[in-house]
């Protein structure tokens, strides 16, 4: 039985056509003045502090707390404006599989595990309307390995439930990150091929289970 569930957001949760990405674009050219520095970037599983460490050190930019700081306010205020219009529905299974973890005798808790910073995960979950179901989160905002912040996770996890081991928790992602992270910690995952990575490619790394998207798992069984 799990008794903490962590749901990765973009890819998992959430589709949002790159709004992150494109804020991410539109804040390095107006603030920093490079309008293609995330042109060759990967950003899928990885955390918001790596990917703005990488640009910084890729073109010279000195990583201080003041520049961290310019990028974060500018980039929630960019977020805003490229979330999807109109499109306010999570990925298939999402709202369903939440309501079935919350009817399990006694139900888990349910929170976040992801790379983007706290205000850019409130931002685009409230958009979908997915915030308030999400008792705690870990995020990218401090820390550069994903690995890091699933170690949050358990520490926060096990503040909120007495006695809480690693393999009473549950990781639901959909990036190699996810299921890295999860055995960093000893945490069971659950890869989900709704982002970027297809079945085949998520079964080569060995999580504990692969789906096609969230509405083919039932918690119950």
């Amino acid at each position: 039985m799990f008794r903490l569930i962590l749901f990765d957001i973009d890819g998992t949760l959430i589709s949002t056509a790159g709004a992150g990405v494109k804020a991410f674009g539109r804040v390095f050219d107006e603030i920093f003045g490079l309008p293609k520095a995330t042109q060759h970037m990967t950003f899928a599983g990885r955390t918001d502090r790596r990917l703005v460490s990488d640009i910084f050190e890729a073109n010279d930019i000195e990583p201080t707390d003041q520049n961290f700081h310019n990028f974060k306010e500018a980039y929630v205020e960019h977020l805003t404006r490229y979330l999807p219009e109109g499109k306010t529905e999570p990925l298939p299974g999402v709202r369903q599989i939440i309501a079935a973890f919350r009817k399990l005798d006694p139900p888990p808790v349910i929170g976040l595990l992801t790379g983007n910073q706290p205000q850019g995960a409130e931002l685009k979950l409230t958009h979908y309307n997915l915030w308030q179901e999400f008792a705690m989160g870990a995020f990218g905002d401090q820390y550069e390995d994903r690995a890091d912040v699933a170690r949050d996770a358990l520490k926060q996890g096990q503040s909120k439930i007495p006695d809480l081991k690693p393999n009473e928790i549950l990781i639901i992602g959909d990036t190699k990150r996810d299921i890295e992270c999860a055995r960093a910690i000893g945490a069971k995952v659950l890869a989900v091929a709704t982002g970027p990575s297809n079945i085949a490619e998520l079964k080569s790394l060995s999580p504990d289970w692969v789906i096609k998207n969230l509405t083919h798992i039932h918690p119950s069984d």
